[in-house]
């Protein structure tokens, strides 16, 4: 008998600075929540919510700004699952399937970390070449995939 996975949809941004394209860094952020662990911001996708639409609400709810331009989009969307001590977090919910965006802060953006519900604690824009020496969790591998593609397409 085979049981089907349900997985939560999601948004997920990787923001270059407002100075992109002469300067490739990326925003990283330290989870709240989990001490040195760093990623990109991302969250789900309410009913009746376009991805693009959830972006930019998201961003607004993690990192207090919404004034972004997205730059490009990965063509599909990745599924992972999550690792069994989230998984039991997140019934029914067995991974996340989630749509890439690359985003260019606009120069006015001001990051403001205290909202009203903080999911980190600090940011860093990092070298691209650097990211990998500072995430260091299960999102890793996918992680790799959308920057090479983004590297590929020559966005990075």
């Amino acid at each position: 008998m085979s049981q089907t996975k349900f997985y939560r949809p999601n948004v997920a941004a990787v923001i270059v600075s407002s100075d992109y394209p002469d300067t490739k860094e990326i925003f990283i952020a330290e989870r709240s929540d989990l001490h040195g662990v760093w990623q990109f911001p991302q969250g789900g996708i309410d009913e009746g919510e376009s991805p693009e639409e959830a972006l930019f609400r998201e961003l607004k709810e993690e990192i207090g700004t919404k004034k972004i331009e997205i730059v490009a989009q990965y063509p599909d969307w990745i599924a992972y699952d999550f690792p069994p001590h989230v998984a039991a977090k997140m019934a029914p919910f067995a991974g996340q399937k989630q749509r890439y965006y690359l985003v260019r802060l606009k120069k006015e953006a001001v990051i403001n970390l205290e909202t009203k519900h903080p999911e980190f604690k600090a940011y860093r824009f990092i070298g691209v070449d650097t990211l990998f020496e500072h995430v260091a969790h299960f999102k890793k591998p996918i992680y790799e995939q959308v920057i090479l593609h983004f590297k590929a397409e020559g966005y990075l």
